[in-house]
């Protein structure tokens, strides 16, 4: 079936008039470099290191550089929460890559950022100037020793805002356990593509006629790895058919379809758990 693909570029995708930094973290290939002594190295994988450079072969040869992860630089108004919805990552996800034991942050701080998308548009904030001029007070009180009561002022004035996000988290995560079922899980790299193209039949290899109903949950896949016809449950995705094909889904790949071109382009590209339910 012809489908829309999203596709992406390494530069910034300008959404907004207010646009975040992230750079990257390189790595240059030096005589008797392998992925996975590279992937060791930096505590990632050899996946995430061939869909962040977009390899085709796990072959690499000297002075090579490979892209190891987004650097994100903390900007006035940032929260690990607004930080980690822009990246479509989780709060424990970023704590986790850069060994952070709480959820606060610092104007200019470098955050190692996993995923496979670059910067998106910062949301609007709402802060009065006092509102911000009191955040860049308190920022500045981080950099004094933690016995100062200032910092412990901080510390106690930030702490229902963490309660709430670790709320936030505990609840979906909760949600997603609830709606997971049991069966054989695998991990996957999940792409996303739509039938609302010029061009696009939206008749699925299974003949599945997804121009009648463009909400329908299916995904393409290897019928060598999910057989056609499979019940899938995909991790941010929910459960699924296993209902088309396509020639660049080969392994332990997938293609979710969605309604439109923009949610293709804004699922991007993931590393996420399936469970063949049946």
């Amino acid at each position: 079936m012809k489908k829309f693909i999203a596709t992406f570029t390494t530069g910034l995708m300008i959404v907004g008039a207010s646009v975040s930094t992230v750079s990257a973290e390189e790595h240059v290939v030096q005589k008797g470099d392998n992925l996975w002594d590279i992937a060791n190295t930096y505590e990632t994988t050899v996946g995430h290191l061939v869909e962040m450079n977009d390899l085709e072969t796990t072959v690499i040869q000297p002075k090579q550089k490979l892209t190891i992860d987004d650097i994100y630089t903390v900007e006035k108004g940032d929260t690990l929460y607004s930080i980690a919805k822009e990246h479509n990552v989780s709060v424990k996800d970023i704590k986790d890559w850069n060994d952070m034991d709480s959820e606060i942050i610092l104007i200019g701080q470098e955050l190692h950022i996993k995923s496979g998308s670059l910067s998106i548009e910062k949301e609007p904030t709402n802060q009065t100037e006092e509102t911000q001029e009191s955040t860049v007070k308190e920022e500045v009180q981080e950099t004094k020793p933690a016995e100062e009561a200032s910092t412990n002022k901080k510390e106690a004035k930030e702490e229902p805002v963490t309660k709430q996000e670790e709320a936030k988290e505990e609840s979906v995560t909760k949600s997603e356990k609830q709606e997971n079922p049991e069966g054989k899980t695998m991990t996957v790299t999940a792409t996303a593509y739509t039938a609302a193209c010029n061009g696009c039949t939206g008749i699925t290899a299974t003949g599945i006629d997804l121009n009648k109903d463009r909400n329908a949950k299916v995904i393409a896949v290897d019928p060598n790895v999910i057989p056609l016809g499979s019940k899938v449950y995909v991790e941010g995705y929910g459960q699924a058919i296993a209902g088309d094909t396509g020639g660049a889904i080969k392994g332990n790949k997938i293609d979710i379809h969605v309604p439109t071109k923009s949610e293709a382009n804004k699922w991007g590209v993931r590393t996420v758990d399936i469970t063949i339910i049946e």
